[in-house]
């Protein structure tokens, strides 16, 4: 079988906070699809005096059919999701992986680990809504047996 995937880059958002017990937030705040002829990491692309915005490039999506349904139930929700597993190291919150299963990203946050759900970008939903299409057929439900008494 053919695997389809999407290089994607991944950016991470270090913020300033008024909270004394946490004074630094990370967060992923956008995914996109990665154009870069070089692995990025890290690089300063937006600063100011409260938010410092890092891109990572290399990253990349790669659909499954047995993820079909979750990625059904994602793109046909009101509000589609690129999920960012990530993690603090070093006091540098870094993406680890990217998905957009719901599933999958499920079972990152039941095994512990930072993730952030970003709205998806318009061709990252077409990409996917041409693979749900595709790939995606419902469960037929069965008939419930009747008891008899």
């Amino acid at each position: 079988m053919e695997k389809i995937s999407l290089p994607l880059a991944v950016i991470m958002e270090r913020r300033l906070t008024s909270n004394r017990w946490v004074p630094i937030k990370w967060e992923a705040i956008a995914v996109l699809p990665d154009e870069s002829e070089e692995p990025v990491a890290g690089k300063v692309v937006f600063a100011d005096e409260f938010a410092t915005h890092y891109i990572y490039s290399s990253f990349s999506v790669e659909l499954h059919r047995d993820e079909a349904e979750n990625y059904f139930l994602n793109i046909g929700g009101t509000d589609p999701k690129v999920f960012v597993m990530w993690r603090l190291e070093d006091e540098v919150g870094k993406p680890y992986q990217v998905s957009v299963s719901f599933g999958e990203a499920a079972r990152w946050m039941d095994s512990g680990e930072s993730v952030d759900g970003v709205v998806m970008s318009r061709e990252i939903a077409a990409w996917l809504s041409d693979y749900v299409a595709a790939n995606y057929v419902p469960e037929l439900k069965k008939p419930k047996k009747r008891m008899v008494k």
